[in-house]
């Protein structure tokens, strides 16, 4: 029997949450499902970089409603079922394209085309019925009661397929990302597999007993009651010394030094704009507050990775956007990972935007183990604060 969990993977992208998961040691990525072949790319080239082994099943470039037609269906139960033969459990994760949810996005909800695949992830999850699973998607499912009814109608449905469920609004800068950004995490875990690890699973299916704070690094939101640096006038090539006390490892310049960003084989790849550097070289350093061109400042954490929809983030001391290096090192990947030259500009920038940052995965992978096979409280209905209060 393996002694790491399997697991199966959609919407996969550049590999980011895989990879956090498979760097703890615990997990191992058996299927791989990828709409977008560009991406799949990356993600392909990335972990053979990284001497990471092929999925077990497979890299399946295919939509995701296509495991949802009786043949493949039946084949992906059968991989399921023989996997569980080599391990002692398998989980699916996650994070269906978002932009139907985004506030700032097209905000169509469950009835935009990436919407409706938020609802087949979870049919498939009720379908098949893996030991766990874990979601991810934008603040706005969670925050706006316009989609908010979705996002509750998606639990309901969860809780009569088995599982018992607990979610969280979680900031990548909690787990040591240099990046505010917001995500809701929605996991599963099945009643039978709980009760087979000796929980009491009786009353609420809402889990009380799972501690989301177990491998977070800061707290929300002491940690934006730093005073950080603010806007400053933008001198090329300048050299500015960190002059306030903030968590100098959350900063924009400490991720670029720790991952070499300019002498990294993708520091060469950013846009060159064709037309409007007076306007780049006008615009302050720390001034991210714009829809559109948001500067960086080298002693602070980074807006949310988002380089689509005309958003333009600048480089904090040189008058050019971020490279992709610069952006791998904001989403804290390890600066081993590497995109390969031949994926265009576009998709380069849109996969790394779109990826789940690696720390937060990683400490989400921890929590999941944690939380099944670390936990000393075994009462579903305890909290963590009920019980050190006792």
């Amino acid at each position: 029997m393996n002694d790491k969990i399997g697991i199966f993977s959609f919407f996969a992208g550049a590999g980011f949450l895989d990879l956090g998961f498979e760097m703890t040691g615990n997990f191992e990525t058996l299927f791989v499902n990828e709409y977008y072949k560009p991406f799949m790319d990356v993600y392909k080239s990335a972990h053979r970089n990284l001497r990471i082994e092929q999925a077990q099943y497979g890299e399946h470039i295919a939509d995701i409603k296509e495991f949802l037609e009786p043949m493949r269906l039946n084949l992906l139960k059968e991989q399921v079922a023989e996997a569980r033969k080599s391990h002692s459990l398998l989980g699916f994760i996650g994070g269906p394209p978002c932009p139907d949810f985004s506030i700032g996005g097209k905000n169509k909800g469950r009835e935009g085309e990436n919407g409706k695949l938020s609802g087949t992830y979870i049919e498939l999850i009720c379908k098949v019925k893996p030991d766990f699973f874990l979601f991810e998607n934008v603040k706005g499912l969670y925050r706006t009661i316009k989609h908010r009814e979705f996002f509750e109608s998606v639990k309901i449905k969860l809780i009569k397929a088995g599982y018992y469920l607990t979610e969280k609004l979680i900031n990548a800068i909690e787990f040591g990302a240099p990046q505010d950004r917001e995500r809701i995490i929605l996991l599963g875990f099945k009643k039978d597999v709980l009760s087979d690890l000796d929980f009491k699973v009786n009353g609420s299916p809402i889990i009380q007993n799972f501690n989301w704070e177990n491998y977070t690094d800061y707290k929300i939101p002491q940690v934006f009651t730093h005073e950080w640096p603010q806007q400053e006038a933008f001198i090329p090539d300048s050299v500015k010394a960190l002059g306030v006390s903030v968590p100098i490892e959350l900063t924009v310049q400490h991720w670029f030094e720790k991952n070499e960003v300019y002498s990294h084989p993708n520091s060469i790849h950013h846009f060159t704009p064709r037309a409007g550097l007076a306007k780049f070289l006008t615009i302050q350093e720390g001034d991210d507050l714009k829809k559109s061109y948001k500067r960086l400042h080298r002693w602070r954490y980074s807006p949310t990775a988002a380089y689509g929809n005309n958003e333009v983030h600048l480089h904090p001391y040189k008058a050019r956007r971020i490279s992709v290096s610069e952006a791998l090192a904001i989403q804290s990947l390890p600066k081993e990972f590497v995109l390969p030259d031949y994926i265009t500009l576009s998709d380069m920038f849109k996969t790394v935007g779109n990826g789940v940052p690696f720390l937060a995965a990683k400490g989400l992978a921890n929590n999941i183990y944690d939380f099944l096979f670390n936990n000393p409280i075994k009462d579903l209905k305890k909290s963590y604060a009920t019980a050190d209060s006792r």
